[in-house]
């Protein structure tokens, strides 16, 4: 089948590949419609490795989708011929401890759509588990399914976080994980985000979309905006979400006592945190890794309305300019926040 293979660092093509995916009895087949461009696409494609994934053979990137489904096995029950689905891109072990005890996101041994030695979407068709395979609705485009997948990051943080109806939250980073965030933050009763960043095109992008209060981190201090806008006690929550180990080590700073600080970036090296500053407000500090069971709950939230991500798609390209779309994405424009494929 035609798919963008990543054949080695920094070099891309479109062209066929054979991939033996046979039909199991609770798998779908889908034709991928719509594929989001992610930060680690980019970063395999860049730099060949993320961490210990290391791009060792070509594989296809992609893991944003939502597709037609063409086939079904003869156990599924969810969804049919014909349905409109979005796809969770990770596939645990189903009788794992981790999937068992209610947390499948961090299953070792997870098999995640592009992660080396894993095959991405951005092809023809793809097999996937029916238990991960999720109907949109007649209201939600295709490209709001793809985008599903980063927004349920973004909903699983405001989990995470314990939001409360009327918390004031920060939210450091203002890629697309940190604007979803912000997004989940205020749908789930924050009352006031303030989102930062040291590009001012991206916050003038976020301040478009949301109603939120932004830093331009190059000219203002964040410090003194919490201080402002919370009365001088600080946000319940602070989100992290640029992986920028100054951002991790002041996060501290912008909490009131007893918050929650929840680590979204992954850094590129060990970050710092300052433990006494953190006992003195006996702050709780919080991980996520990707997502879990938060696939429903996003696409409600998208399907009524509450969340809008249509105007976060800055930048569309046919599958045959897949590999402009790359190039393109990997410019980093500041006024560029997801770059969506359309198959």
């Amino acid at each position: 089948m035609k798919a963008l293979v990543l054949e080695k660092t920094k070099v891309l093509s479109l062209r066929d590949i054979s991939i033996d995916e046979p039909l199991g009895p609770s798998d779908v087949r889908i034709q991928p419609k719509a594929v989001g461009i992610c930060g680690s696409d980019l970063h395999y494609y860049l730099h060949g490795a993320i961490g210990h994934y290391v791009v060792n053979q070509p594989m296809v990137l992609g893991h944003e989708a939502a597709g037609l489904v063409v086939e079904v096995g003869r156990e599924v029950r969810n969804v049919k011929v014909g349905d409109r689905v979005c796809m969770e891109p990770g596939i645990p072990r189903l009788g794992s401890p981790e999937t068992l005890s209610g947390r499948y996101n961090v299953d070792p041994a997870v098999r995640f759509w592009a992660t080396p030695p894993v095959h991405g979407v951005l092809r023809e068709t793809v097999v996937h588990p029916a238990a991960f395979t999720f109907p949109i609705g007649d209201n939600v485009s295709f490209a709001e399914g793809a985008f599903v997948e980063p927004l349920a990051i973004g909903v699983h943080s405001a989990s995470v976080a314990s939001i409360k109806p009327g918390d004031v939250a920060v939210v450091t980073g203002a890629g697309t994980i940190g604007v979803v965030t912000a997004a989940a933050a205020l749908a789930a009763g924050c009352s006031k985000v303030i989102l930062a960043d040291v590009l001012g095109g991206k916050l003038d992008l976020a301040r478009a979309l949301l109603p939120v209060v932004t830093v331009n981190l190059k000219t203002d201090d964040l410090a003194d905006v919490v201080k402002r806008e919370t009365g001088g006690r600080g946000a319940e929550v602070v989100f992290e979400a640029s992986g920028a180990a100054a951002a991790v080590l002041s996060s501290v700073d912008h909490l009131a006592p007893g918050g929650r600080v929840v680590l979204i970036g992954i850094p590129q090296a060990p970050a710092p945190i300052d433990i006494v500053r953190a006992q003195a407000k006996e702050a709780q500090f919080l991980t996520i890794f990707r997502y879990v069971n938060d696939y429903p709950r996003a696409l409600r939230l998208l399907a009524s309305g509450k969340i809008d991500v249509k105007k976060m798609i800055t930048s569309r390209f046919g599958f045959n300019d897949s590999v402009a779309a790359f190039e393109f994405a990997a410019q980093g424009r500041a006024d560029t926040m997801k770059v969506m494929i359309d198959l």
